[in-house]
C-alpha cells in the first residue's frame, strides 16, 4: 500500500499541522509520498527529517524576534519573514534541520510554488541533497511560503516563484497522481470554511502589474480553493481519503507573537490527531 500525505498552508495555522505531524511520528505512521504548501512545506519537512517538536520549539522561541517575522523585516528587506534568519540562521545554526535524516528517508517530499509568469502551480520534489543554505530544495521551500505583496519573488533557474497556496492550496489531486492507495489530508480550516474573494486586488494588481497571469490566479483563488474543499469533502464522504482538520476557526495571526497562542493551536492539532488515531490506523491497515 502506498500512503500519501497532503498538508495545507496558512501561516501560523500551520502549528495545527505540526501538532498532527508530531502525533503521527509518535505513533510511527510513515508515508511514501508527501506534499506541503507554504507553511505545510516549511513545517512539513520535519516529518521527513523525523524531528518531533522542532517546529513548535523554534516558533515559540523566536516568534517575538524581529529577525523572524516582523514589519521591520518587511520594511528593511522586502520580506515579512526574514530570509536570512528563517532560511539560513535558524535551520542551519540555531535549531538545526536534520538534512541527513531528511535525505536518507525514502519518503518523496514535494513542495508547491506558483510560477509568476504563468500563474500555475509547480511541484518540486526535494531530492537534491545539500546541507547548506544554498541548497536548491530550501530555495523551493522558501518559494512555496513566500506570500505575495509581503515577500519578494524567489528566483530559481531563471524563473520567479511565490506562495504555492495561490494556485493549489490543498493539492489532493496532485497526490492522487502519485498513485497513492490511501491519502491523509491535513487542512487548517474547518470543514465548512469557504474562502471569500481576494481583498486588496488593487494593491495586488499594482505590485504584480508585470505578471497578469499571477494577478488572475490571485483574483480567482477563492474559486480554486472552494472547489478543492468540495472535492476533498466528497472524497472523504466516499471513504477514499482521510481528513484531519480543526473543528472551528483557529483564530491565529499570520505572524503571531504570543507563544501561548502557538501552543494552543499546536495542542488543537494534537487533540484532533489523537482523537482520530485509531480510525487513521484502521484506514491505513496498520
Amino acid at each position: 500500500m502506498k500512503k500519501g500525505l497532503v498538508m495545507e498552508g496558512g501561516a501560523m495555522r500551520g502549528l495545527f499541522t505540526c501538532g498532527v505531524l508530531d502525533v503521527l511520528m509518535e505513533h510511527a505512521i510513515d508515508f511514501d509520498s508527501a506534499v506541503g504548501v507554504s507553511a505545510g512545506a516549511t513545517f512539513g519537512i520535519n516529518i521527513k527529517s523525523k524531528q518531533i517538536g522542532r517546529a513548535l520549539r523554534y516558533n515559540k522561541r523566536y516568534c517575538g524576534d524581529k529577525r523572524y517575522a516582523s514589519i521591520h523585516s518587511l520594511l528593511t528587506t522586502g520580506d515579512i519573514y526574514n530570509v536570512a534568519f528563517c532560511y539560513r540562521t535558524l535551520p542551519y545554526d540555531l535549531d538545526v534541520w536534520d538534512t541527513h535524516t531528511f535525505y536518507n528517508n525514502p519518503m518523496d517530499f514535494f513542495c508547491v510554488a506558483t510560477d509568476l509568469d504563468t500563474g500555475k502551480p509547480v511541484y518540486h520534489l526535494c531530492n537534491h541533497p545539500d546541507d547548506t543554505p544554498n541548497g536548491i530544495d530550501i530555495q523551493w521551500i522558501r518559494a512555496s511560503a513566500s506570500m505575495p505583496v509581503v515577500s519578494r519573488p524567489v528566483k530559481i533557474d531563471g524563473r520567479l516563484y511565490l506562495d504555492g497556496g495561490m494556485s493549489d492550496s490543498i493539492p489532493l489531486q496532485f497526490m492522487e497522481q502519485q498513485n497513492c492507495d490511501k491519502i491523509l489530508v491535513i487542512e487548517t480550516q474547518p470543514a465548512d470554511y469557504r474562502k471569500q474573494p481576494q481583498k486588496h486586488m488593487g494593491l495586488i494588481r499594482m505590485k504584480l502589474r508585470h505578471y497578469p497571469h499571477m494577478v488572475e490566479t490571485m483574483a480567482n483563488r477563492h474559486l480554486m480553493y472552494n472547489a478543492e474543499k468540495e472535492y476533498i469533502a466528497a472524497k472523504e464522504d466516499s471513504g477514499a481519503v482521510f481528513v484531519i482538520r480543526p473543528a472551528a476557526p483557529l483564530q491565529i495571526g499570520a505572524t503571531e507573537k504570543n507563544p501561548q497562542e502557538l501552543q494552543r493551536v499546536y495542542d488543537l492539532g494534537r487533540r484532533e490527531a489523537l482523537k482520530n488515531i485509531d480510525s487513521l490506523k484502521h484506514y491505513f491497515c496498520i
